[in-house]
């Protein structure tokens, strides 16, 4: 089975973001996949997803500080017409990735114990984002 939608996750501030709760609402099409795959996809070039610890939000404290020390504002970025934030964004979202899959066993998206899925927002003023997901699985 093939299922594909797309969602529009509301504005939010800069950092990393726990969206797991709103891709798992979003797709009661879940329960009815014994074994299968999620890929999910964001439709934007200055945002990113990643998988990563969902219990110490000191961890995304570092996350948010390590990239800007990767890709610093101030660097003398050529591309600037959008801002001082676009660029480096730009190169944050193309090292941290603009997808990610995750398996799919018994209706329910496997994720370690401690792991959820984050939209990194890169920006400092979003707009909202929008994120295909797609199914492909065997049905119960």
């Amino acid at each position: 089975m093939w299922h594909q939608k797309q969602i529009t996750l509301p504005a939010r501030s800069r950092g990393f973001h726990l969206i797991t709760h709103a891709i798992v609402e979003s797709l009661p099409e879940l329960q009815n996949i014994n074994i299968g795959l999620l890929h999910i996809f964001i439709m934007h070039t200055s945002a990113s997803l990643t998988i990563n610890e969902n219990a110490d939000p000191d961890v995304l404290v570092d996350m948010e500080a390590s990239l800007n020390q990767i890709a610093p504002e101030n660097f003398p970025y050529i591309h600037t017409c959008e801002g001082p934030d676009d660029m480096p964004a730009h190169v944050k979202s193309s090292l941290m990735g603009a997808s990610i899959t995750v398996p799919i066993q018994s209706g329910k998206l496997v994720l370690g114990t401690w792991q959820g899925i984050y939209l990194c927002e890169h920006r400092n003023h979003a707009s909202s984002r929008q994120l295909t997901l797609t199914i492909h699985g065997e049905v119960f």
